[in-house]
C-alpha cells in the first residue's frame, strides 16, 4: 500500500504521527512509503532519515497521493483538495463543530478515521491518552507562566513559597489530562480540586491522588464555588465526539479573581468556558473578563519532540495493520479500530457529526467491510 506522510501545516504542529522507525517498519512490510520534504525537520528527524528507512521524499503536494495518509492534526483549511479520492485518512479529525469541513472531506469520498476515537481492549483511547497526559502536565506549566505578571497574570506564584497560601488549582474532568494536571499541581504545592461528571471517576481521581487533592461531583454549584476560588482552572473535559460543555459560563469567569488564569485543553471541542476561542503557540494567551485565557489546540506540539515519539509509538501498530491487512479487514478485525471511523467512503458514520454537517446519518455495517 502507498502510505502518505504529509508535513503539518497547522501553525506551531511540528509533531509527526509516525517517525523514522515507524517508516522502516512499514517499509519492511513492503509498503510504498512517501514522506514530505522537511516533514520532520521540527524534531530532529531529517530527510535522510526517512531515506535512510526506505521512504521515498518527495514534495509537499504528493505526499497527499496515497491510498493512506497518516498525519497529526485535522485538515486544515484547502489540504482536502489535496486528498486522493477515496483515500484513508488516519489522523486526529475533530470534526466535531466544522460542519462544513466534513462535508468537504465527505465529498471526496474519503475514509475518515479519527485518533482521538480510537478504542483500545479496555475500552480507554490510546491514540488520544499519551497526547492527554503531555496537555495535563503542560497545563500547569502553562498556567504558572500566565499568573505571573510577566504572563499576563495577578503575580501569583503557583508553586507553595513559606509563609504564604497555597495557589488554588480547579481541574475540571477526571480523565488523563484532569488526572495528570492535578498531579503536577498538587506535587508543586497548590491546593487541588478535580470535579467530575461521575462518582466513579471521582472515586478513580481519589484513589490515584490521595489526600494531597479534593475530588468531587461537578454540580453547578461545586463548579461555581470553586472557580471563584481558584488561581488557576485547568478544563480537562472529553466527550467521545460531541462538543465541550458549557460549564463555565461569561457571568462566571466575569466573577473570577482578576488576573486569574483559564488553561483549556479542551478548547479541540468547543473548550469548557464560554469564553474561550482557539489560540496558537505564537499567541497562546488573551484576557477576556479580566482572566487570562489559554486556548491552545495542539498543546503537545510545545513539546514536539516527546509529542511525536509517543504519537509515533501509539499508532504504528494501527497503521501497520490498515496497510497490512487492507482499511476493510483491519477494521472487521478490530471493533476499537473501527469505533474510529467518522466517515466511510465519503457516507457519514458518526451520528453528531452527520447532524451538524446536514448529512444523511448511517452507521458502519458489517456489509462495509466483508
Amino acid at each position: 500500500m502507498r502510505i502518505g506522510i504529509p508535513r503539518e501545516s497547522k501553525p506551531g504542529e511540528r509533531r509527526l504521527a509516525l517517525d523514522a522507525a515507524g517508516a522502516a517498519a512499514l517499509a519492511a512490510d513492503g509498503h510504498e512509503l512517501r514522506v514530505a520534504a522537511g516533514a520532520g525537520e521540527g524534531i530532529g528527524i531529517a530527510d535522510a532519515d526517512f531515506a535512510a528507512a526506505g521512504a521515498a521524499i518527495v514534495p509537499p503536494d504528493e505526499a497527499w497521493d496515497a491510498e493512506l495518509v497518516v498525519k497529526v492534526k485535522e485538515i486544515q483549511d484547502g489540504e482536502w483538495v489535496r486528498l486522493r479520492a477515496g483515500a484513508t485518512l488516519f489522523s486526529f479529525q475533530h470534526l466535531v463543530g466544522e460542519p462544513a469541513l466534513a462535508r468537504e472531506v465527505a465529498a471526496r469520498g474519503v475514509t475518515a478515521i479519527a485518533f482521538e476515537m480510537v478504542r483500545g481492549a479496555d475500552g480507554g483511547f490510546p491514540l488520544l491518552a499519551p497526547m492527554s497526559v503531555i496537555a495535563g502536565r503542560l497545563a500547569i506549566q502553562a498556567g504558572a507562566h500566565h499568573l505571573t505578571l510577566p504572563g499576563g497574570g495577578n503575580g501569583t506564584l503557583l508553586a507553595a513559597a513559606p509563609g504564604t497560601p497555597p495557589a488554588r488549582v480547579l481541574v475540571l474532568g477526571g480523565g488523563h489530562a484532569g488526572v495528570n494536571a492535578a498531579e503536577v499541581a498538587a506535587a508543586i504545592g497548590a491546593k487541588v480540586t478535580v470535579l467530575t461528571r461521575s462518582a466513579a471517576t471521582r472515586d478513580a481521581v481519589a484513589a490515584r491522588l490521595g489526600p494531597a487533592v479534593e475530588a468531587g461531583l461537578a454540580t453547578p454549584e461545586a463548579i461555581e464555588r470553586h472557580a471563584l476560588a481558584a488561581d488557576l482552572v485547568v478544563g480537562a473535559v472529553f466527550i467521545p465526539g460531541e462538543p465541550t460543555p458549557k460549564l463555565l459560563p461569561r457571568a462566571l469567569v466575569r466573577r473570577m479573581k482578576p488576573g486569574a488564569v483559564i488553561v483549556d485543553i479542551s478548547i479541540d471541542a468547543g473548550g469548557v468556558a464560554e469564553t474561550s476561542r482557539p489560540t496558537t503557540h505564537d499567541e497562546p494567551a488573551f484576557v477576556s473578563e479580566g482572566v487570562v485565557h489559554y486556548c491552545v489546540p495542539n498543546m503537545p506540539s510545545a513539546v514536539a519532540r516527546t509529542g511525536a515519539a509517543a504519537l509515533a509509538a501509539a499508532a504504528l501498530p494501527y497503521a501497520r495493520a490498515l496497510a497490512g491487512r487492507g482499511i476493510a479487514r483491519a477494521l472487521a478485525e478490530d471493533r476499537g479500530l473501527a469505533a474510529g471511523v467518522l466517515l466511510w467512503r465519503g457516507r457519514f458514520t458518526h451520528a453528531g457529526i452527520a447532524a451538524e454537517a446536514g448529512r444523511p446519518f448511517a452507521p458502519l455495517a458489517p456489509g462495509d467491510l466483508a
